[in-house]
């Protein structure tokens, strides 16, 4: 890699050319002429290796590091690879922590997952309840390590003062997903299955009862609050990024929406031999609004039917290159 002159500060994306990666490059657009931007990808620095991590902030010395590198997928994925979900990203996040601290990065952004939630609480759940009980025992591995980020964060500013805060995300989709059968997260592996299903004139089979209830956030919603959080919010307490519980729905009715779009609802059934996964984690997203309010800053959440539409549409037209 080439060295970067220091004339502008400089923001590290890790996880740059992911799904919400992608949908930052968008937002901070019109942020290139008052910082230099690097969206890193996986096969430019491997961050699960120690060496690699440093060497890349030692060339490019990054002043603030919003962070979405992580070894992710879907609720199979999570039950299924348990060693490499907690591994991977114990060793990911653990790398990226300490070479923030020692590049004296001055703020970095971590995102969790609402996954990550007490399996067994109370509802809505807001940011001081996420250690208060074991997660979902369907994605424990990943959700253990992503509470690691948290105390890990929690402890360099305890220790040295270090502005290392966490945003927690509902469950996020939009284009440039990754539609895995096997491994995508939930609306993107229905959208693909869904897609195959009318193409072989085969029934859409859901996996699970569809009665499970979760929200949604569109990635490019979320890259607009990813900047927020990295320029106008000041606590050093996590934060959840979150549309209104209100909007939360079940996966029968996500289902249904997607076969709408392709006109293949009357051939969608459910396949209860397979898990729900947690009922529901309803986060409580007031903390956000509140702050929003304050800062005066203008945040819209896309329709989750409308984010749907546009999902499936970016899928169809990219159907040969895309992730699957």
């Amino acid at each position: 890699m080439d060295n970067y002159p220091d004339i502008r500060e400089k923001i590290l994306i890790t996880g740059g050319h992911g799904l919400v990666g992608k949908a930052l490059q968008k937002s901070l657009k019109d942020y290139k002429k008052h910082f230099l931007i690097h969206f890193l990808s996986s096969k430019e620095c491997d961050l699960s290796d120690w060496h690699s991590t440093r060497q890349f902030f030692n060339v490019f010395k990054p002043d603030y590091v919003i962070h979405l590198a992580a070894c992710v997928g879907g609720l199979y994925k999570n039950m299924t690879q348990k060693v490499k979900m907690f591994e991977e990203n114990m060793d990911i996040n653990s790398n990226v922590i300490k070479c923030c601290h020692k590049y004296k990065v001055k703020k970095l952004v971590s995102c969790l997952s609402t996954c990550i939630f007490p399996d067994k609480t109370t509802y809505p759940i807001n940011e001081k309840m996420l250690h208060d009980g074991p997660p979902h025992h369907s994605n424990d591995s990943y959700a253990y390590a992503k509470r690691m980020l948290d105390i890990h964060s929690k402890s360099y500013r305890e220790n040295y003062d270090s502005n290392f805060i966490c945003v927690i995300p509902t469950n996020i989709y939009g284009k440039h997903d990754n539609y895995s059968l096997e491994n995508g997260h939930v609306i993107p592996a229905l959208i693909h299955r869904c897609y195959l299903s009318k193409k072989n004139n085969e029934n859409f089979v859901v996996k699970g009862s569809g009665k499970a209830l979760r929200q949604f956030i569109y990635s490019n919603d979320l890259a607009r609050l990813l900047v927020w959080s990295l320029l106008q919010y000041e606590e050093r307490e996590n934060i959840i990024l979150s549309d209104s519980p209100k909007n939360e729905v079940s996966i029968k009715t996500i289902a249904t929406y997607i076969a709408n779009e392709f006109d293949y609802v009357d051939k969608m059934v459910f396949d209860e031999k397979y898990s729900d996964g947690q009922y529901r984690k309803t986060a409580d997203n007031a903390k956000l609004m509140n702050l929003l309010h304050e800062t005066n800053s203008t945040i819209f959440f896309t329709d989750i039917q409308e984010g749907i539409r546009q999902s499936v549409k970016w899928f169809i037209e990219n159907y040969e290159t895309c992730r699957k």
